[in-house]
């Protein structure tokens, strides 16, 4: 029997769950305000595209899951990094003389956020500090936040279509700077990233010997006159995990199947890193094994009809968000390149009771009980973000009410 006995109950929770927070709920679940009852609600805040269910996954998805259910096969656990058939279809399908990949280059992961959490925490320690953009996905904070990462911003600038300020970026690091994370097709911005700006900022990383954590969930939801460039595609020298998944291209965000990219052709990264991604997984053994079962064929045989579809419609959302809001008087859009989301800044000035991006957000759901996210969850005040995926019936709706709220409220 211990010599110290415990007289009392004395249960906190950790230091870990102290320090996570998502900067989007700590914002959003202060809004007291309630939707207008006379008007139906509109969501324009969460970036879901099953939300509306005017964006499925192709019917070819659904039987391959299907014929996995049914086959018993895959209903265990499957190894932590993934199976290994599973892990070759995604280095096949994503693999290119630029950039190859094999098998032991991939790891899955549980979503998108899944491989984003695991690679901040190979590559960080406590006490370090991670290179994160300014506006970007506030789960990258949560991330850092909680294993005690110091977090700094690099600036993407509005006025360049959100380019990364390089100059800027570069000033912020120092010799405990452990990765920087750079997202291309971006949320919230919806910008693509040119191919020199690109190059210009691997310089960036090469002359500062700073690993790259590339979040290209994206990647192929890029609209006309853009293209996507893969960052693996245009370094030999930079080492990178790049981070993907189905949730966006393929419309299925609670199938929970992501993966990471190990892209080490000078073996900077050697087996330490690669050994530690695989201990990283181990935490919770895996993804979805009914969805990996699945995968080869969800990703090599899908009608390539049914992205193009997707990216079509995505693509009149969001020039039917620009055509309206951009006539909106004390509104300015930044025209998005691809993702589904539009960031638009509000010139506050113009506005007489509206001093900031959190209570135009309250008003306009309070008046009009239209939901959008503040900018400020993306470290960005004074713009919001407008995810369109909604019908364009809705987003039409939508917007003539915003036109009315700010009508109302303008100087």
């Amino acid at each position: 029997m211990s010599s110290h006995s415990r007289d009392s109950w004395k249960v906190s929770s950790s230091i870990v769950s102290k320090r996570t927070s998502n900067p989007i709920r700590a914002i959003v679940d202060h809004i007291k305000v309630k939707p207008n009852p006379d008007k139906s609600m509109i969501s324009l805040a969460l970036g879901d595209p099953t939300l509306f269910g005017n964006f499925k996954i192709h019917q070819s998805c659904t039987d391959a899951v299907v014929k996995q259910i049914q086959s018993y096969k895959c209903n265990g656990y499957p190894p932590s990094t993934g199976y290994p058939h599973a892990r070759k279809a995604v280095a096949d399908k994503f693999s290119t003389p630029e950039a190859p990949l094999t098998t032991q280059d991939v790891i899955l992961a549980s979503g998108c956020s899944g491989a984003l959490e695991m690679c901040i925490g190979v590559l960080c320690n406590e006490g370090d500090n991670i290179l994160l953009p300014r506006p970007g996905f506030s789960l990258y904070q949560t991330c850092a936040d909680s294993k005690g990462i110091q977090v700094r911003y690099y600036d993407l600038l509005p006025d360049k279509n959100w380019e990364m300020d390089l100059k800027q970026l570069e000033s912020l690091v120092d010799e405990r700077t452990a990765a920087v994370v750079m997202n291309n097709p971006s949320n919230p911005c919806g910008s693509v990233f040119r191919k020199q700006h690109l190059l210009d900022f691997l310089k960036v990383c090469e002359r500062q010997h700073l690993p790259v954590i590339a979040d290209e969930i994206y990647c192929d939801l890029v609209f006309s006159g853009n293209e996507f460039f893969p960052l693996a595609s245009l370094t030999k020298t930079v080492p990178i995990l790049s981070v993907g998944g189905l949730a966006k291209k393929y419309l299925v965000p609670g199938w929970r199947l992501g993966w990471i990219f190990i892209h080490d052709r000078n073996d900077i990264f050697a087996t330490e890193v690669r050994d530690g991604l695989t201990s990283l997984s181990q935490l919770i053994l895996g993804p979805n094994s009914v969805i990996q079962g699945a995968l080869e064929e969800i990703l090599h045989q899908t009608d390539k009809d049914f992205h193009d579809d997707t990216c079509t419609q995505l693509e009149a959302n969001a020039k039917l968000s620009t055509d309206i809001l951009s006539k909106v008087p004390g509104l300015k859009v930044i025209v998005p390149q691809g993702a589904m989301y539009v960031m638009i800044s509000i010139k506050v000035e113009e506005f007489k009771d509206i001093p900031n991006d959190i209570v135009f957000t309250e008003k306009l759901l309070g008046e009009e009980s239209v939901m959008c996210l503040p900018g400020s969850v993306f470290q960005c005040p004074n713009f919001i973000r407008i995810v369109f995926t909604s019908p364009p019936e809705i987003l039409q709706d939508a917007y003539n009410r915003m036109a009315e709220f700010c009508a109302r409220h303008h100087i």
